[in-house]
């Protein structure tokens, strides 16, 4: 991995292309680029037959210059540093912060690529790519580029090793509440890199890890069992911990209270109720109805008997 720097202060790791990947990317650059020169050029013969040497000879430089090196150029510009070769191979152009490459990049690359790719046919490209620690030749350093990668293997190997059969279940009195997430993404990481080490340093460094955890439990680390089995029980033994953390979640989640059908609470694997039958009566008083609100005199007036209570309004009806 390359350490680069943004001009945001933001580190990052690229991993440069090496000689073999950038050489065959650019063997298939230039079989396009003279593919395409050999086809100009015909067709340039074939349309300026009636013109004399002098006008042939200007029109056949143009096109070399045109193909063998605004082509590269245009391409590397339009395409932010993937040609088709370097496409092909998983490469990109960057600069040297990381960022996509511009038109001055390209052309700087272009023009010191005809004098060190194609007219010293790579030699020299060759030996400053191989004395470069970056892999870089003449137009990457004057251009401020880099060629990296952009297919990086992904490690297959990130399984974690389960502890021995007799050390499982000895930590489940364990405290684990105050190990950061930090600590156990180390003891991950470590563990399923620790074929990959050397047998001392990674002893050493499960010896510092099982230390860690210890004093974050309070609880010293076991006399004779093996630092990495420990590391390997204790990390078992959370994640056994999140999984019934999980399932009490999920049976919880229900509304009212109740348990879900197919959680371990409810029996699982009980087949639903049927729709046809009978819900079981709960035994109890039934719920009391809350008295009505009081009527006020003027939502709705009550109706009385002739002559009793009536308002008076000062009119008297007719006889």
């Amino acid at each position: 991995m390359s350490g680069l720097v943004t001009g945001e202060a933001v580190a990052l790791e690229l991993l440069p292309a090496r000689l073999p990947s950038r050489a065959l990317a650019v063997l298939l650059d230039l079989v396009v680029t003279v593919f395409a020169y050999l086809l100009v050029t015909l067709l340039l013969v074939l349309s300026t037959s009636s013109l004399d040497e002098a006008a042939q000879a200007a029109l056949a430089v143009a096109a070399f210059l045109l193909v063998l090196v605004g082509g590269p150029i245009a391409v590397e510009t339009l395409s932010h540093g993937r040609s088709l070769g370097k496409l092909a191979c998983g490469l990109r152009v960057v600069r040297d912060d990381g960022g996509p490459i511009r038109f001055r990049h390209a052309l700087v690359r272009g023009a010191i690529g005809v004098v060190e790719i194609v007219m010293t046919f790579g030699v020299v490209a060759c030996i400053a790519s191989l004395v470069s620690a970056r892999g870089r030749r003449l137009g990457d350093v004057f251009a401020g580029t880099l060629v990296v990668r952009e297919r990086i293997p992904v490690p297959h190997n990130a399984f974690v090793p389960p502890p021995p059969p007799w050390l499982a279940g000895r930590f489940a009195e364990l405290d684990l509440s105050a190990v950061p997430d930090g600590l156990w993404l180390a003891v991950r990481q470590y563990l399923t890199r620790m074929g990959q080490l050397d047998p001392q340093v990674g002893q050493g460094m499960a010896q510092r890890l099982a230390a860690d955890v210890a004093a974050r439990t309070g609880a010293p680390a076991p006399h004779g069992i093996p630092a990495a089995a420990y590391l390997a029980a204790v990390l078992q033994e959370r994640q056994a911990r999140e999984v019934r953390r999980a399932r009490g979640a999920v049976a919880g989640f229900a509304p009212g209270g109740a348990v879900p059908y197919g959680v371990p609470g409810a029996g699982f694997g009980a087949p639903p109720p049927s729709a046809g039958s009978a819900r079981p009566k709960v035994a109890g008083p039934a719920p009391a109805v809350p008295p009505a609100a009081p009527v006020e005199a003027w939502d709705a007036p009550t109706p009385a008997a002739d002559g009793e209570n009536r308002p008076r309004t000062g009119f008297a009806p007719p006889a």
